[in-house]
């Protein structure tokens, strides 16, 4: 089975309510055995528009991932990332 991946670009405007956020998506994160790949560091720009934080999360599953950024977990989470900055995530299918 394919593994699945959370892709999120993301810039930071307000750092302590960007930090209550990765603080509580760490539940949904441990729930559903989510491991970071890729979270934030050293990135440039090669190519088109891009942000400058970016995370990679790998699931066991295509599935697990969707579970994950639709549980009620990571909507909690989500909640505390009003007024923080903004976000774009994606969920993927490895090969």
């Amino acid at each position: 089975m394919a593994k699945g991946y959370v892709i999120v670009r993301a810039e930071v405007t307000n750092p302590d309510k960007w930090a209550e956020y990765v603080a509580k998506s760490k539940v949904a994160l441990d729930k559903f055995a989510g491991k970071p790949v890729v979270r934030g560091g050293q990135a440039k720009i090669i190519e088109g528009e891009g942000l400058a934080r970016n995370v990679v999360i790998e699931f066991d599953s295509y599935d697990t991932a969707l579970a994950y950024a639709s549980s009620p977990e990571y909507a909690e989470a989500r909640k505390l990332r009003e007024g923080a900055g903004t976000l774009h995530m994606v969920v993927v299918e490895g090969v």
